[in-house]
């Protein structure tokens, strides 16, 4: 009989993981492409964590998860590079079961991260990861053959991942790590159902340095000014109503936002927003709803940002109250925003945004934008 039958499919990835790092110790040194590229796996344990308490039925055994990365520590080349103590960078090959096979399969994921060293001192470093990517789901929602599984209505969803990692270097290049890891994903509202699965890890795993690392730079950082901004930026994107509609709705969005830039690091602000979903008069009729009116397909409120900026890539936040147009159908009184932005030149912008009412998911959306200082 063959010997994968005795083994179980994480068993046997995991040998193939310490069967790479192994492989990668022992291949001559030269320089190149694989410079300074660090090669780590983990094996991860933990909880699905229930958003409705029907999840905790379906929910059969704890969740197992294999990662391998593939990831630089950057040098010092810019300012940016030595403020954030010389972050990495990378690739992550991701594979978790999900608590039940039968009902909400295995995941596999792709994303690219970057770590921040939150502390660094001799062998020991204190780290933490955020990537986002894409995700394949094994299981689906079907009406008839897996109507249990309310959780994901589409195979390919978003995948996200944020850990807390301590590592410490034992021999040479050679590295042990653990921490704990959240991961979610879903499907940002383009198919339904799409309440996401989110689930909680601890993990223990090797990392390995190939050949020899650079020294980091050391530079005389820029003053930074600190000063304000005007920023004004038109997204557009659409949703599917949670009716389970094939129909796919639009949806678009104005915002101008003040922003104090205190540090190079964090900003602060405050704006206004506009937004427009044409999904409203069909998502009413749905629910019974009487006296639709056309300008119920518009909300309008303020918020407060709080943005994270690595040169020219910056994380948001966004907390909002709606005003004088609010929202007819839930009756949400908040709304949120999660942004990554990409500065093209100074003053041009483009975003990636997902709109949401606390933990729940509404749509996303693309931004382009302007800013005037």
């Amino acid at each position: 009989m063959d010997y994968k039958t005795y083994l179980k499919p994480e068993k046997r990835l995991l040998i193939s993981f310490s069967c790479l790092l192994f492989t990668s110790s022992v291949i001559p040194a030269q320089t190149g492409f694989l410079d300074d590229l660090k090669i780590t796996a983990a094996y991860h344990r933990g909880y699905v964590l229930p958003e409705y308490k029907y999840f905790l039925y379906m929910v059969e055994e704890q969740v197992q998860s294999f990662d391998l990365n593939f990831s630089r520590k950057t040098k010092g080349r810019n300012d940016w590079e030595q403020i954030y103590k010389y972050p990495e960078y990378g690739l992550s090959l991701f594979y978790s079961t999900l608590g039940n096979d039968r009902v909400f399969g295995h995941e596999i994921a792709l994303y690219p991260f970057f770590k921040y060293h939150i502390y660094s001192r001799n062998r020991l470093a204190f780290d933490n990861q955020i990537g986002l990517g894409i995700s394949y789901v094994t299981r689906k929602f079907d009406m008839e053959s897996n109507y249990q599984n309310i959780a994901v209505g589409s195979y390919f969803n978003i995948h996200f991942n944020f850990k807390l990692d301590l590592e410490y270097q034992f021999y040479k290049n050679c590295h042990l790590k653990g921490g704990i890891a959240f991961d979610h994903f879903s499907n940002a509202n383009f198919q339904e159902p799409n309440l996401g699965i989110n689930y909680l890890t601890y993990y223990a795993g090797f990392g390995y340095f190939l050949y020899q690392r650079e020294q980091p730079q050391i530079h005389e950082l820029q003053p930074h000014r600190k000063d304000f901004d005007l920023e004004v930026i038109y997204s557009v994107g659409g949703k599917r109503t949670r009716a389970f509609q094939t129909f796919y709705y639009f949806t678009t969005s104005g915002t101008v936002e003040l922003k104090w830039k205190p540090c190079r690091v964090f900003h602060v602000g405050i704006g206004a927003d506009l937004f427009y979903d044409s999904s409203t008069e069909a998502t009413m009729q749905a629910l019974h709803y009487e006296n639709y009116r056309k300008q119920y397909d518009f909300r309008s409120g303020i918020h407060v940002s709080q943005e994270i900026r690595y040169n020219r890539i910056s994380l948001i936040i966004q907390e909002g109250i709606y005003l004088l147009l609010t929202d007819r159908i839930d009756h949400n009184i908040m709304y949120n925003r999660g942004i990554v932005r990409y500065r093209i030149k100074d003053r041009v912008l483009v975003q990636i945004s997902m709109k949401s009412h606390l933990h729940i998911l509404d749509y996303p959306e693309l931004g382009l934008g302007y800013s005037f200082f």
